[in-house]
């Protein structure tokens, strides 16, 4: 039977190179100001971004290093080598101590930026745990406490930074009335379904649409266990996030250089080139794991049933309800929910990665991306008689996929642009 992992994986790797900072950041850097270029960045992909730039303007441009400076927060096992830029490694998804100083030092370097000066703000995925700032009077360890319980509620990403945005000072435009003085520009990687610019990072440089109205509401329909300090923030008019119009957007632009989309297509230009029928379903699926693999399932057997060869596509950023006290990821989950499907047939293969090279996990830089299933995922399921609905039961993805060897494992790749899913029906 023919191993269909290297083509899966290749579909999987197109998707991510496409979304590169050393591949799409320098065609967007601003021209040099007439005084300083402080970079500010934050997420998953900051500290590429950082390089990136700092080779555009050291090396192309020949910028005297003098003339730029900055801070890029970026989750643990993502720096890089940088010259200028100064690399904080933060906690995600859980906030950490290191992230808490970093966010207080970003906003002080935007504080300080003048009229002449250019900040430079680059964003990616992540960028909301990197950059923690709470809100008067929320304690750090009270604000962990609410990412926890966003984490495990099964509330999409943008319904989680709703409820960030207004217990921070630094996201929901606060970093644009920090550095209002200086002209500002914002190039970040969207890792968000429909691309909302407020909900990549939270939204440090940007209008929030939002309102604390909206953060109340998420907490009341996850029924999220909060401390009264929270609760109290939340009612606090002086928490409100920044609207269209604020003095803070007066000389700010923003702008999107790699959007899920574009590394969907990439995706499916590999696929389509190995000689598969291709089936795009968007780079912008939401919902329960399981259950959007439910239906892929269904897409899978039925082109099966008639005899098709096809490659079923996705993209978006699914949501795992935690009921249970294992390990694992959406990717995990959606694999292993497929693998309970499709166990009976073994002319099907599937992969489901995140972009960024972390599923779920525990903040490590060697947490899987997501995981793998073929025939031979089916061989060992039976051979070790391991039933995937009962890993499913316990939110155990990892440990299953651990017992059949079947994880996902390529480290950080320093870009996020959303999860990437293909099945492919031989």
């Amino acid at each position: 039977m023919t191993d269909r992992r290297p083509l899966l994986r290749a579909i999987f790797d197109a998707a991510v190179a496409a979304a590169h900072p050393d591949v799409i950041l320098s065609a967007h850097l601003p021209p040099v100001p007439k005084g300083k270029i402080i970079c500010l960045a934050a997420g998953k992909g900051a500290a590429a971004m950082a390089a990136a730039a700092e080779r555009h303007y050291l090396d192309e441009l020949k910028l005297d290093p003098a003339r730029l400076s900055g801070l890029a927060t970026t989750r643990h096992g993502h720096g890089v080598p940088t010259r200028r830029i100064r690399v904080i490694e933060a906690g995600h998804p859980v906030p950490d101590e290191a992230g808490l100083k970093a966010a207080d030092e970003t906003l002080a370097l935007a504080q300080e930026a003048g009229p002449d000066d250019l900040l430079l703000v680059l964003l990616s995925g992540g960028g909301s745990a990197n950059w923690i700032a709470p809100a008067i009077g929320v304690t750090f360890a009270q604000k962990q406490q609410v990412n926890r319980a966003l984490l495990r509620s099964g509330a999409p990403i943008g319904e989680m930074n709703v409820v960030r945005k207004h217990l921070s000072r630094i996201k929901g435009g606060r970093l644009a009335r920090a550095g209002q003085r200086a002209e500002i520009v914002t190039l970040a990687i969207s890792d968000v379904p429909h691309d909302e610019p407020s909900a990549i990072a939270s939204g440090p440089t940007v209008p929030d649409p939002t309102t604390l109205a909206d953060a109340r509401a998420i907490v009341a329909k996850y029924k999220l266990n909060i401390d009264d300090a929270v609760r109290r923030a939340l009612d606090d008019p002086n928490n409100e996030s920044c609207k269209v119009g604020d003095a803070a957007f007066d000389r700010a632009t923003f702008e999107l250089i790699a959007r899920p989309k574009a590394s969907l297509d990439a995706a499916i230009k590999v696929a389509t080139e190995a000689g598969y029928a291709t089936i795009g379903l968007g780079a912008d699926l939401e919902g329960e794991a399981r259950d959007v693999a439910a239906e892929h399932a269904r897409l899978a057997l039925k082109a099966r049933s008639e005899g098709k060869r096809v490659a079923i596509l996705s993209g978006g950023e699914l949501t795992v309800t935690v009921t249970g006290n294992g390990r694992g990821g959406p990717n995990q989950e959606y694999a292993l929910a497929l693998a309970a499907l499709l166990k009976d047939t073994p002319d099907v293969s599937a992969l489901a990665g995140d972009t960024d090279g972390a599923d779920g996990g525990a903040g490590s830089a060697s947490d899987p991306a997501g995981a793998i299933i073929d025939h031979a995922t089916f061989a060992r399921m039976k051979s070790l008689a391991l039933d995937p609905a009962a890993y499913l039961a316990n939110n155990d993805a990892t440990a299953f996929f651990t017992a059949t060897g079947d994880l996902l494992q390529t480290g950080p790749t320093l870009t996020n642009v959303n999860d990437v899913r293909v099945i492919l029906v031989d």
